[in-house]
This record gives structure tokens, C-alpha cells and sequence, in this order.
């Protein structure tokens, strides 16, 4: 190995791919819309989103309609709802019977449109055909370790983590500010290892990392993970970020916002000539790297304490095998399974070169690298 990534970096990498195999498999069975594509059959359907939307919203909703509260006590995080009901999938009506044009979410109800009911059929059995097609190309014994060694930590979490990666906040925080309430009894109790889906166990996993780290960071593990770490003082092109990265241009351009704001970076014209903008690392931003590596290291080091150093040890010997060597990122066995279909909206971009160090899940329809 040229080099060994920290834990988060390795479950977000392992995430994020499972993500795009199931979006994938998703946007190949499902109608859907997209901007470039138009409709994708003869009927409309709804916008193209990710397995985030399934996990956080669409597995709760029924077709009989139930209070949005109720949905976010199930859920136990936030989602996207006006994009929801603008995408085609979900109906926000009032319970009151309020005319006001955008009622409050205390007065709202949702239920699944007849678009919606579709993508829930096509959803459900999915995240259990992608773990399949893991232990065929992994091997059962690797992905049953990696399943036992995220139960041994996520079994031992604080709070009642939600079933997947919350939206992004403000700032592009996971964990700073929000709270997870307990399971409560209409969700009926957490099923176990056995139950729990595979992409489950290891959000939950991550976003226990991620709420430590940012409890002491003024930065958000997002920020720091995939542009802050990538970032020197000499300068690297602004266009060549998202492909170092392996996030969209668009969670580049909402990261750079941020730390350019904090003068941790700045960005202008190449000294060495050329058109392109560069961006550099200020001395406060060096400092700041310094402290993400720092912190990010005494985590692990924390965790094994906490859980054992043999349940950390394996977790990481289990991601190691599908991750395969950092110093080749475009040779993961990760990336075995992330060749679109020629319909796949992924078919026409050019394909990842790595994975994120940490999901960007944003409002954009709750995508892994933020597309």
C-alpha cells in the first residue's frame, strides 16, 4: 500500500460506490426524468434521485396520507420535502385544510403519488440484490466480516442513528447541530445485523465519525475529507478538483465558498501563466490541514479505544479488501461494479477516477458526490 486512508475515508469510499451501483440499477428499471435525458419511456416519470431519497423519505410514506412530523420521528433525519413533491414522488397537503400557499411542516401530511408508488417497488428490493451481487464479486466471507465488524460499532453508537447519511447542513456539517431523536414505537424496533441493510450499517458507522470529528472542528468532515485535504500552498487548478476529489463541481464550488470565506484559501490566476484559476492554501489553511490529518488520526485511535482495537482492526482489514491500494484509486475492485448502462445519466460523463473521502449529500436530489 502507498499509503493507508483513514477509516471514514475507506467506509465513505465503500458507501459511496454501493450507492452509485444501486442508483444505477434504479434509473435503469424505473421511468424517471432528467435534465439532459428528458423523459426515459413513452410515460413521464418522476426526477431522477438517489437511494439517500429512499432512505429518508420514500420507505416511511404510504398511500394514505400521515403527518409530516411523523415522517421525520420514523425517519430520524431531515429531507428534501418540496423537492420531493416537485420531483413527482410524494403529495404535502394540509391537515388543516390551510389555504396559505406554503402551510408550515407542523401543518403538512405527505403521501406517495402514483409515480412514487412505482419508484417504491422498484427501490425495496434493491439495496438486498446489490449486497448479493457484493458477495458474489467480494466473496461472503469478506462481505459477512465487513457486515459483522459495522455491527460491532454501530451496535455501540450513542443515539439512534438514521438509516442513512443526512442531508447536508448548513455549512455542509453532518452531525454539528442536529440532533437524532430515539426510535420511536411505530417504527417498530431496530431488526439487528441480519436486518439491517448493508449501505444501513455503514452510514450509520460513518456518520458516528463524522458527528466526533465535528463536535471538535470548525470545519465540516465533508469540507476537510475531499477539498481542504486535496488543497497545497503552491496551488492546483479549480477545474481539476472535482477529478482529485471525486465530488461534483458543484459541492466543490459550495466548499470553496466556505473556506475562501475563512481565508483558508484563496483563488486567482496561475503565476506560472495559463487561464486557469488556482487555488492555494493559506498559512491559516495549512494549518487547518495539519489539524484535519491530526484529528482524523486520534479519531481511529479514540474508536479502537472505545470499541476494541480488534473490532476496529477488522472493520479496516474488511474496507481495505474492496478499497484495494490508495496509491491507485482508479484500480479499486470498488469500481468493478460502477459501470453504468448506455441509459445511465453516468454513461455520458467521464467515469470517477477516485471516490469521495467523505458523501456529499446535498439537496440536489441526495446523490453521493453531489451530482
Amino acid at each position: 500500500m502507498a499509503e493507508q486512508l483513514p477509516l471514514p475515508a475507506l467506509l465513505s469510499q465503500a458507501l459511496v460506490a454501493f450507492t452509485i451501483e444501486l442508483d444505477n440499477e434504479f434509473e435503469h428499471q424505473m421511468p424517471h426524468t432528467t435534465t439532459d435525458r428528458g423523459a426515459s419511456g413513452p410515460h413521464d416519470g418522476p426526477w431522477l434521485v438517489s437511494m439517500a431519497m429512499w432512505f429518508n423519505c420514500m420507505q416511511f410514506v404510504g398511500e394514505e396520507p400521515m403527518p409530516v412530523a411523523g415522517l421525520l420521528r420514523r425517519a430520524r433525519t431531515g429531507t428534501n420535502l418540496d423537492g420531493m413533491r416537485r420531483w413527482g414522488y410524494v403529495f404535502l397537503e394540509s391537515a388543516s385544510g390551510d389555504a396559505k400557499r406554503r402551510p408550515p411542516p407542523r401543518d403538512l401530511t405527505i403521501r406517495a403519488t402514483r409515480k412514487g408508488h412505482r419508484a417504491q417497488e422498484v427501490w425495496r428490493p434493491l439495496p438486498a440484490v446489490i449486497g448479493d451481487r457484493w458477495r458474489e464479486r467480494f466473496g461472503a466471507a469478506g462481505v459477512g466480516q465487513l457486515r459483522a465488524s459495522l455491527w460491532a460499532l454501530a451496535a455501540q453508537a450513542e443515539a439512534e442513528l438514521p438509516d442513512c447519511l443526512p442531508i447536508l447542513g448548513y455549512g455542509l456539517f453532518s452531525g454539528r447541530k442536529q440532533t437524532y431523536p430515539r426510535r420511536t414505537p411505530e417504527a417498530g424496533p431496530d431488526p439487528g445485523p441480519a436486518g439491517l441493510p448493508l449501505p444501513v450499517l455503514m452510514a450509520r458507522v460513518l456518520l458516528g465519525y463524522a458527528i466526533r470529528f465535528e463536535r471538535r472542528s470548525p470545519l465540516s468532515l465533508a469540507i476537510c475529507a475531499n477539498v481542504l485535504r486535496i488543497l497545497d500552498s503552491t496551488g492546483v487548478r479549480v477545474r481539476d478538483l472535482p477529478a482529485r476529489s471525486g465530488v461534483s463541481k458543484e459541492s466543490i464550488a459550495m466548499a470553496m465558498g466556505i473556506l475562501t470565506k475563512r481565508e483558508l484559501v484563496t483563488v486567482g490566476t496561475d503565476p506560472a501563466g495559463g487561464r486557469w484559476k488556482v487555488a492555494r492554501l493559506t498559512t491559516r489553511g495549512q494549518t487547518s490541514q495539519w489539524a484535519y490529518a491530526d484529528g482524523i488520526a486520534a479519531l481511529e485511535q479514540k474508536s479502537a479505544e472505545r470499541f476494541g482495537a480488534d473490532a476496529v482492526a477488522r472493520l479496516r482489514e474488511a474496507l481495505e479488501a474492496l478499497v484495494g491500494d490508495p496509491g491507485d484509486p482508479a484500480a479499486s475492485p470498488l469500481m468493478q461494479g460502477l459501470e453504468p448502462y448506455p441509459d445511465n445519466w453516468r454513461a455520458d460523463v467521464r467515469p470517477p477516477q477516485t471516490l469521495p473521502h467523505y458523501p456529499m449529500v446535498l439537496h440536489r436530489g441526495g446523490f453521493p458526490d453531489g451530482s
